[in-house]
């Protein structure tokens, strides 16, 4: 490493702003004796914004593929400090009151999240459905389903060390690449912590690339994307487990609960439950497979442990014993009624065999499928 501290900011047609932006860091780096630069990732600026921060002393990196992750990857990728702050270069955020986040990076941490809320925001300098609406329910989200401290999940202005950089190997180029920091950092156990810091009013004279519904759908698509133990395993074994005791219970007789009575026809929903219940454990599973390959996830044990034992051929045997053991209480059922003369009405006890039997098929037949289409993810490539 070159320096101790890179100043980071992604730009596209800022030229109403990125002067000031450069010009603050560029200070506090100076005032404050820290050996450092300001890089700068271009995303194809056509209204001189590239030549003003240049001549102001900022490195500019050019970046052809478009998104806001993308920028800020690629700058902070050839950044040469041993610390990266990373913020906007719209004149939200304040460049010359970088020190806490300098002090939190030098006293270990790996990331340094800036608190909008704790610091102040300047009146205007955030939309009402973001400030109190948007921003609240996401990073609430957020500490749900990663166990997370972070009280603003999407504040622009962040420090974090190149090693942790890294490790994080993020992959978005869009806006949620903000969220995926955070997520990384949770996920591979990084020391996290947050300062307070200020949101000023945005300072172009053209509207912002931001646009709130639709980035604020990407981030918390992201969120559930990164977390497919609460979005698929855990509703999936909760609906199973509810299915098969449910169902059990109904086999053995009808079951009133209150006033409340079920019999046969609730039998048939049980099933159903234990069907979708097993889909999404399958798609958890796959989810997370997934994700580990193309490095969105990190390789935890537990789960590892489980997809090493889950082979192509062991889940695709017990998907066929599973088939081939429910065809054949199938078949006893369907012999049973054929061999008995029950008028129009077909009695408790086959209902109660095919049942389960029709189940078990769908069961069996999801099990094959997907022991099958593990194979095919599982095949090795350069």
């Amino acid at each position: 490493m070159e320096f101790e501290l890179s100043i980071v900011m992604p730009c596209l047609n800022e030229a109403d702003t990125i002067g000031d932006c450069v010009g603050n860091a560029l200070r506090f780096l100076r005032e404050h004796g820290i050996d450092g630069e300001v890089v700068i990732g271009d995303n194809g600026s056509t209204d001189g914004s590239v030549e003003i921060a240049t001549s102001l002393g900022a490195r500019v990196i050019h970046v052809d593929t478009r998104g806001y992750g993308a920028a800020c990857a690629a700058a902070a990728g050839e950044a040469r400090g041993r610390y990266i702050i990373m913020g906007d270069s719209d004149s939200s955020y304040d460049f010359y009151q970088l020190l806490p986040f300098v002090d939190a990076l030098r006293r270990g941490n790996d990331l340094v999240m800036g608190n909008r809320f704790g610091g102040g925001i300047v009146p205007g300098a955030m939309p009402f459905k973001n400030r109190y609406f948007g921003n609240p329910i996401l990073s609430a989200v957020g500490r749900v389903l990663f166990s997370s401290q972070i009280g603003d999940f999407h504040c622009g202005l962040r420090g974090f060390s190149k090693t942790a950089f890294e490790k994080m190997d993020l992959k978005s180029t869009g806006m949620e690449f903000a969220s995926e920091m955070v997520l990384k950092a949770e996920l591979i156990g990084l020391k996290i912590t947050e300062v307070p810091t200020t949101l000023a009013p945005d300072g172009r004279s053209r509207k912002p690339h931001l646009r709130p519904w639709r980035d604020g759908w990407r981030h918390l698509r992201l969120m559930f994307l990164f977390s497919p133990r609460y979005l698929f395993l855990i509703p999936g074994l909760a609906l199973m487990l509810l299915g098969l005791v449910f169902g059990a219970a109904l086999i053995r007789g009808p079951v009133t609960i209150g006033r409340a009575g079920f019999d046969i026809a609730s039998l048939v929903y049980a099933g159903a439950f234990v069907v979708v219940g097993l889909q999404a454990v399958l798609f958890a599973l796959l989810a997370q497979f997934y994700g580990i390959r193309k490095g969105f996830l990190p390789a935890d044990k537990l789960v590892k442990c489980i997809l090493d034992a889950l082979s192509m051929e062991r889940v695709v045997l017990v998907g066929l014993l599973i088939l081939f053991a429910s065809l054949i209480s199938g078949l006893y059922s369907v012999s049973m009624w054929m061999s008995a003369d029950f008028g129009d009405l077909i009695p408790r006890e086959i209902i109660t065999i095919a049942t389960p039997s029709a189940v078990g098929s769908i069961c069996g037949s999801e099990l094959i499928m997907f022991g099958l289409f593990l194979g095919v993810l599982d095949v090795q490539h350069r």
